[in-house]
């Protein structure tokens, strides 16, 4: 299984479509800043748009472009002016904002939605993604700058992104389930395209770009509770030990030590929270040889007990069941 995958399975992305916007210049769209499982997303259809974080520089949209944003900072979508107001009349049809502006001619068409993440202390897959995250012109068939694996790719994204646009469109039965389906696939596929691609990465998804590291992340996933060393990891990799802790720290930004326990503390978060397991079955689970030491250790990654996040998690699973 590659690394895009474990991390997947790990923290699997479900999905909502919210907005399908048709405008014609000047418009303006604000976004508020995100939840914590939340990962805002932009699908430009058609036309151009310019996005402002107040992080980046401007950004420049054209059709075929998707934009992630896994800081969630609020930011505003625009085209014709940034100091316009919000612009735009929408209604709601079977679940799904509709947008548009009064102008008959609308070339600019947008889908608009969140990745959602399940419930955990901290968000392994957003805290390795960049802050923002663009993919170019995924719908263009004429462009044939990239290797042939890419474009395979890119053409399997926009099949994908044209068969939400359709959904979107028809509102057929069970259109806002699918679409939402269809948002998770989008998430994972845009990974791997963001993985494969020629921009640099940070985080774990750079791993992909970097092949020879694999294996001492795929060891620490396997057998997470064993105490790995420096060098075993470094020996898997076919490395001395000072180059696999330097490619490593280069690659990833962090130790192979920081790394297991962070795979540690997401599998302990997740037992924790789907199951009735004691603390110290967990605590043994994910490699620790007393409570003792698994309790200081989730404390200072995650910055509560592991009773506290246990409570919590249920408390919140609990409203989220609730919520209409």
């Amino acid at each position: 299984m590659d690394i895009l995958s474990r991390l997947l399975l790990l923290m699997p992305a479900s999905g909502t479509l919210d907005i399908r916007c048709h405008f014609s210049p000047p418009w303006r769209l604000d976004y508020a800043a995100s939840g914590p499982r939340e990962i805002p997303y932009h699908i430009l259809l058609r036309g151009t748009a310019q996005v402002d974080d107040g992080e980046h520089p401007v950004l420049f949209m054209q059709a075929g472009d998707i934009l992630l944003i896994p800081s969630g900072v609020s930011h505003v979508l625009y085209e014709g002016g940034r100091a316009l107001s919000t612009t735009g009349k929408s209604h709601r049809e079977r679940g799904l904002r509709i947008i548009t502006n009064e102008s008959d001619a609308k070339p600019v068409n947008m889908l608009c939605g969140r990745f959602i993440l399940p419930l955990s202390p901290r968000q392994m897959i957003k805290d390795n993604l960049p802050r923002q995250l663009i993919i170019r012109g995924i719908c263009d068939p004429n462009n044939f700058t990239h290797s042939t694996e890419e474009q395979v790719a890119r053409t399997r994204l926009a099949r994908l992104v044209t068969l939400m646009h359709e959904e979107a469109i028809e509102h057929s039965s069970g259109s806002e389930s699918i679409i939402n389906h269809l948002s998770g696939a989008l998430f994972g596929m845009t990974l791997r395209l963001a993985s494969e691609g020629a921009e640099p990465l940070t985080g774990l998804l750079r791993l992909v770009q970097r092949p020879r590291l694999q294996p001492a992340f795929t060891a620490m996933f396997e057998d997470y509770s064993k105490t790995w060393t420096m060098s075993e990891l470094a020996s898997l990799c076919l490395m001395s030990r000072s180059t696999f802790a330097r490619q490593f720290g280069e690659a990833v930004g962090r130790s192979a030590n920081d790394m297991l326990v962070e795979i540690r503390m997401m599998k302990a978060s997740k037992q924790l929270a789907q199951t009735s397991n004691s603390i110290s079955k967990i605590a043994q689970d994910t490699g620790y040889k007393s409570d003792a030491a698994f309790q200081r250790a989730f404390k200072n990654h995650i910055g509560m007990t592991p009773g506290k996040w246990r409570v919590q998690s249920r408390l919140l699973t609990t409203q989220s069941s609730e919520t209409p």
